[in-house]
């Protein structure tokens, strides 16, 4: 597991669920930036150590889901019972940068650690949506006769974005990550001389 301290895990959180509020599926957007729910659940698994991060930030996704749908007028296209397979589609997401990170010792600033990351973020993300694209095409009642043929269609008309919005916000983390670590190296580096 990656070594962040209380107070880092803390701010990570705090970052990582204003986050989702200000992208999540631009309901309460403020900027104009694509939906960063998955790349919140897979951070949340590789920077914050705490179990009970995953069902609260469920639980934050799911309030700002239903205040949208009952008070800012935004459709219930999407709600329906296979909504419940968000649960295992997040998870997988989590999971996913839990394994990551306890493959990681201290740090992502090496070569095999960034195709690590690569790794999860497409494994997970291939089975988050199977959770939540096939839950929502197969179990949600709003498509008449579902076919595995057309399930296919979608799974590759809508996984690159999804993957894509995910690889964007989980590379910048990536990035900011190993600014941060650089830079606290640098400043132990210089205590320990001076």
């Amino acid at each position: 597991m990656l070594n962040l301290s209380p107070r880092s895990q803390l701010i990570v959180g705090v970052a990582l669920a204003l986050l989702m509020a200000m992208t999540r599926g631009q309901h309460f957007a403020t900027l104009n930036l694509p939906s960063a729910s998955w790349a919140v659940f897979f951070l949340a698994g590789v920077l914050l150590r705490p179990r009970w991060v995953f069902p609260a930030l469920f639980l934050e996704a799911s309030l700002l889901d239903f205040v949208a749908i009952g008070w800012m007028g935004v459709s219930d296209w999407c709600l329906s019972p296979a909504y419940w397979l968000l649960v295992p589609a997040y998870g997988s997401l989590w999971l996913g940068g839990r394994i990551f990170a306890a493959l990681q010792r201290d740090s992502l600033d090496k070569l095999d650690s960034l195709a690590g990351l690569g790794l999860a973020v497409v494994a997970s993300a291939f089975v988050c949506y199977l959770f939540s694209g096939g839950g929502f095409y197969f179990f949600s009642g709003r498509y008449p006769e579902p076919a595995f043929a057309e399930f296919v269609q979608r799974l590759l008309a809508y996984y690159p974005r999804n993957l894509g919005n995910l690889a964007l916000y989980v590379g910048l983390a990536a990035v900011l990550y190993a600014g941060f670590a650089a830079r606290l190296k640098a400043q132990r580096a210089e205590e320990a001389r001076g």
